[in-house]
């Protein structure tokens, strides 16, 4: 999981949003496929609100749950 300096200063915010994360993704796991995930905060959040925050993270994983069509080669 990565949050980096330049998006969220405060060493304080980077930890929220990380514990927010890890605490999502730990209650999520049993319904997660078998996959490596890497977290990386790509926008800086307008507030730090955990409900919003733990929202997003969510639908990520819900997209995560969802069947992908098989390609044809």
């Amino acid at each position: 999981m990565v949050v980096g300096k330049k998006l969220l200063k405060r060493a304080v915010d980077r930890n929220k949003v990380k514990r927010i994360i890890r605490e999502q993704f730990r209650m999520q796991r049993p319904s997660l496929p078998v996959c490596d995930l890497v977290v990386r905060l790509a926008v800086k959040p307008g507030v730090l609100d955990g409900k919003l925050l733990a929202g997003d993270f969510l639908a990520l994983l819900d997209k995560l749950r969802r069947p992908r069509p098989k390609r044809e080669t």
